[in-house]
């Protein structure tokens, strides 16, 4: 496992990551950042925890919205978009642990 300290919404994070994944971590990262930032700066919502619900729904709506096209997803089951979905959800659980702890 591999750390990267990183940066969303102004805030410090200490990410965990397989060996190789690095990039991938930070262009996930980039991408969350940029769509709070830009919740954020509208000025509607307010409190960093609805920006990144707001920020989730609008990712997810993205992925689901490709998958129904021709994206990278769409030749994938159900099952198998669930299969990756939980698979994310464990990486993330496994990165933030550490900072759930500082808390």
């Amino acid at each position: 496992m591999t750390t990267l300290d990183v940066t969303i919404m102004g805030q410090p994070y200490r990410l965990a990551c397989k060996e190789g994944e690095e990039l991938a971590l930070k262009q996930a990262v980039a991408y969350l950042d940029e769509r709070m930032n830009t919740i954020r700066d509208a000025g509607k919502i307010k409190g960093t925890d609805r920006i990144a619900v707001m920020a989730a729904l609008g990712i997810a709506a993205d992925f689901l919205a490709s998958r129904n096209a021709s994206g990278p997803f769409s030749a994938m089951s159900l099952s198998e978009v669930r299969e990756k979905i939980t698979s994310m959800n464990a990486i993330l659980d496994t990165a933030l642990a550490p900072q759930e702890k500082l808390f």
